[in-house]
This record gives C-alpha cells, sequence and structure tokens, in this order.
C-alpha cells in the first residue's frame, strides 16, 4: 500500500492541535486539491477533490470513516473510494514535547485497485509522500495563524 508519514513541531499546546483537527470542517479543506465535503454523521463524510494521476486530472469522490478518536493525541479514518476503487487509510497524531510545544505527525495510505491498480499504484508512491506532507503542513500553518488571530484579540 503506498503511503506517507510526515511530522512537524508547533510551538503550540496539544489541546489547540486536538480543537482543530478532531474537526473535519476545519481542515478538509486543506487537502490538495479539494472541492467539497459533506459531513454524513459524527464518524462519516464524503469528500470530492482533484487529483493528478501522472498525466490525468481526474475528479475523486471518497468516503472518510473515523475509526478512532483518542483524545487529545489521535484521529485515525479509512477512506473508500465512491468514484474510483480505492481504499486506504491514516490518521493526525499529537505527542506533547512540551506544555506548549507539540509534535504533529500526518499519515496517509492509499491503495488503488482493479485492473488499473497495477498501473496506479506506482503513481501514488510517488504522489502519497507529497500530498501527505502538503496537508500536513497546511494544518500546521492554519493551527499557527489560528493562533496569531486569538492572540491579537
Amino acid at each position: 500500500m503506498p503511503g506517507s508519514t510526515f511530522s512537524t513541531e508547533l510551538n503550540l499546546p496539544i489541546e489547540m492541535i486536538w480543537d482543530f483537527v478532531s474537526d473535519m470542517n476545519k481542515w478538509a479543506p486543506l487537502v490538495p486539491g479539494y472541492i467539497e465535503h459533506k459531513i454524513l454523521n459524527e464518524r462519516q463524510s464524503t469528500w470530492k477533490f482533484k487529483g493528478d494521476i501522472g498525466k490525468l486530472q481526474k475528479t475523486i469522490s471518497m468516503r472518510i470513516d473515523i475509526t478512532e478518536w483518542i483524545k487529545p493525541t489521535k484521529v485515525r479514518f479509512t477512506l473508500t473510494g465512491i468514484s474510483e476503487n480505492v481504499t486506504g487509510n491514516g490518521y493526525f497524531e499529537a505527542k506533547s514535547i512540551t506544555d506548549l510545544e507539540t509534535k504533529m505527525t500526518g499519515n496517509l495510505n492509499v491503495t488503488a485497485k482493479g485492473i488499473m491498480g497495477p498501473v496506479i499504484n506506482p503513481v501514488l508512491k510517488t504522489l502519497i509522500p507529497k500530498t501527505t506532507q502538503k496537508l500536513t503542513e497546511a494544518v500546521a500553518t492554519q493551527l499557527v495563524e489560528n493562533q496569531r488571530v486569538m492572540a491579537r484579540g
């Protein structure tokens, strides 16, 4: 399964990170290629985004199922393709370094199934690490910006 993990350290308390990543409405728009998402219930949503698979650009729809909420450290999820034959999983994890410093880690694994799997999976092996890093960095940037706004009052 093509996958990747990316970590960054933030000068923020773990609770601030949890408040952000535990609400999909806050971070779903940060997914690279984001078009829209719909919350179906507390643990399930559908997402639509534009993906570049090699030279092809496709609109992809996926169902996201939250499989684990462990406050304040981890949100774990699975991915199921609606428009494409793909499956996957991932998580956001936060670990306190100090009271005001936290290591945040994003993880994403995606596998293409079916007849196109052998063609698409090698592309995913290069695409997934970039996507994981971009999403984790976008969440970190948004968290820092939120803190600046709160500090200004």
